[in-house]
């Protein structure tokens, strides 16, 4: 990870991560209020330069097309994902780019293996994906509600109770092998507390305009919280990996959240560090005369490469070039095309 940046955001979200083979007590061990310190005036910022990085580097993960990443974002209901998703990923480009919301399941997805639906929503290579709600539906809403594992007609001999402890397997096996073949697997909870919760729940209904986004399952779902804070607390320890660790962002600020999540996003990608393709001998014959066809071609004064001349490469010291290779010593070829172009 050689980008200068990486160090900071590091610092930021190493708190934040679920050490692999650690037992965690989520009403303990995370505050949901927690901001390192930070102002909310300080949000802003931090998630523009957040998003302008995120930006950078999914242009080269698209341009290598070598890796594809892969987020998935879980919390209880008024968590903040839509909210997330929408600001954190306002500055990169919507081509590479595809979110998948899990609902209940079709009769054609119960026809099938619990994980059949969400490998079809992978990403391609050079893509990000985002799961809005994830893979982690099938040891949360699942495991709460068991008349949703009967809908899944297993096999009477696999739904013994050991059945979490595999599905916990399955999945670390399944991340695994996702991330030996070139896609990363990141994975944050977006921790709320009951207290804002309930203050999110209360907004909907008191603004006319938010009334669409409450159903009347939100509360009863709220009614098995402690239900849930289990199966949370369960799923972080047994599936907070070396590949793929969790990351418990504290989600009763808004803000906060969303430059955290921007920032494990991008510590990700800064770890792939992906690079711009190298042009091979061959294609770069192609270029040099399709550069020949194309100057000769200029307008008489005006300049063989126009580009060139509006954006001079600025001089590097130390006899370095831009890419980090050393300098012949030269001038670039385009450089002086240009000044042979405004000599004309």
């Amino acid at each position: 990870m050689p980008d200068a940046r990486a160090e900071r955001v590091a610092k930021l979200i190493d708190p934040l991560r679920v050490e692999p083979g650690s037992r965690v007590n989520l009403g303990e061990d995370f505050d949901p209020r927690y901001k390192a310190g930070l102002k909310k005036k300080h949000g802003a910022e931090l998630l523009k330069a957040g998003v302008s990085l995120l930006a950078e580097y999914q242009e080269r993960l698209a341009a290598q097309d070598t890796y594809g990443v892969l987020l998935c974002l879980q919390a209880l209901d008024a968590g903040g994902k839509d909210g997330t998703i929408r600001h954190v990923m306002s500055g990169v480009n919507p081509q590479g780019v595809k979110v998948s919301s899990f609902k209940q399941p079709s009769a054609e997805e119960l026809d099938h293996d619990y994980l059949w639906r969400y490998a079809a929503r992978l990403p391609a290579r050079g893509d990000i994906a985002i799961f809005n709600r994830s893979h982690y539906e099938e040891v949360l809403v699942v495991r709460v509600h068991p008349d949703v594992l009967d809908r899944q007609r297993l096999p009477s001999d696999v739904c013994g109770p050991d059945i979490w402890d595999r599905r916990y397997r399955a999945i670390n096996d399944w991340e695994r092998y996702l991330t030996d073949n070139g896609f990363k697997v990141v994975k944050i909870f977006l921790n709320l507390s009951k207290e804002e919760q309930r203050t999110r729940f209360m907004k909907r209904l008191d603004l006319p305009e938010r009334n669409w986004k409450f159903s009347a399952a939100d509360v009863r779902e709220r009614r098995r919280w402690d239900e849930y804070q289990h199966a949370f607390s369960e799923m972080l320890s047994q599936t907070s990996t070396p590949w793929a660790p969790w990351y418990v962002v504290p989600a009763d600020r808004k803000w906060f959240a969303r430059v955290c999540t921007a920032a494990v996003l991008a510590h990700t990608l800064m770890d792939i560090d992906p690079r711009y393709p190298v042009v091979g001998k061959e294609a770069r014959k192609d270029l040099r005369a399709a550069r020949r066809e194309l100057e000769a071609d200029a307008p008489e004064g005006a300049p063989a490469d126009p580009y060139a001349a509006l954006h001079p490469v600025p001089e590097v010291s130390d006899g370095q070039r831009r890419d980090g290779r050393k300098a012949k010593g030269k001038q670039s070829s385009s450089a002086r095309r240009t000044r042979k172009g405004k000599r004309k």
